[in-house]
């Protein structure tokens, strides 16, 4: 594959298009933050950094029927890095898999909601994660199934990059190179922090691009937070006889400043001062 392609070979969206995700990214900002005020705990910052990705997933690229959520042929999507389970839950609610109300009981002890997603108890939710490193190899599986069946969906996961330092992680990327899973598409939250501070420093697994390319894949670099890029990224991947890597330089916390690129916000409490900072920040960027 040319992963250099024109711009023009596909039909990119309008700007009113992106305007609109733009926004549904906001909006799912200010979901996750109010779900996590409401849960007392949870994980703010790896949530906001992936926020873009899910909205072009959920609101652009996925082929999927919400009010059928076990429909065979649908696309599937594997939340590898489970604690950011957040802004998931809010896309699968803005999407019409549930209601928006629901939010507000995450992580509580009967809610549908749990602090890691479940596939036996939310509707939309393809794979249950929460062990760090096993969502590729989910992911691989339901790829390669779908090549067995003949069927066309296609499978998209995101990865944490503090959870590939697991070895899991590179033994599905072997497998699905070795399979020709080109239904496949990882993404890599790269935000480059994790609970214990910087991935460089914890356990350092950079250059993943070159390391994903020798493990077979075709791998994509965007800006994680740029939904033209994104898009464009998906599209590209779309032409790959290869499983597709797609490096997504993000920013843990984005889109509220005194959260961004800092490991305490991780996994620390988002309380009611937390939650009005962050909102009156996120109601700033509507008005640009």
């Amino acid at each position: 594959m040319r992963e250099h392609i024109e711009r023009n070979l596909f039909d990119m969206p309008t700007m009113e298009e992106i305007r609109q995700l733009k926004a549904t990214a906001l909006q799912l900002r200010r979901d996750a933050l109010t779900a996590l005020y409401h849960a007392g705990s949870g994980h703010p910052g790896g949530a906001m950094s992936m926020t873009e990705i899910l909205t072009v997933l959920y609101f652009k690229e996925m082929n999927i029927r919400p009010e059928q959520p076990d429909w065979a042929d649908r696309d599937r999507f594997v939340l590898s890095k489970g604690h950011a389970c957040p802004t998931y839950y809010a896309a699968l609610a803005r999407r019409g898999y549930f209601d928006v109300e629901v939010l507000n009981t995450l992580r509580k002890a009967d809610s549908i909601l749990q602090g890691h997603p479940d596939m036996g108890k939310t509707p939309g939710v393809d794979m249950s994660t929460g062990s760090l490193g096993q969502g590729l190899s989910a992911a691989a599986g339901m790829a390669l199934y779908a090549k067995k069946q003949g069927k066309d969906f296609r499978v998209y996961c995101i990865l944490g990059d503090g959870e590939c330092a697991e070895g899991q992680i590179w033994e599905a990327a072997m497998s699905a190179a070795h399979f020709g899973l080109n239904n496949l598409v990882a993404f890599l939250d790269a935000n480059h922090l994790q609970i214990d501070g910087r991935v460089d420093d914890v356990m350092n697994i950079y250059p993943m691009d070159e390391k994903f390319r020798a493990f077979g894949w075709t791998v994509l670099e965007t800006d994680g937070h740029s939904i033209p890029q994104l898009i464009h990224a998906v599209e590209l991947a779309k032409c790959s006889d290869k499983p597709v890597f797609i490096l997504c330089h993000t920013t843990k916390g984005k889109g509220v400043s005194f959260m961004e690129d800092r490991a305490d916000w991780h996994g620390a409490a988002v309380t009611k001062d937390v939650l009005d900072r962050a909102m009156a920040e996120l109601d700033g960027k509507e008005r640009v």
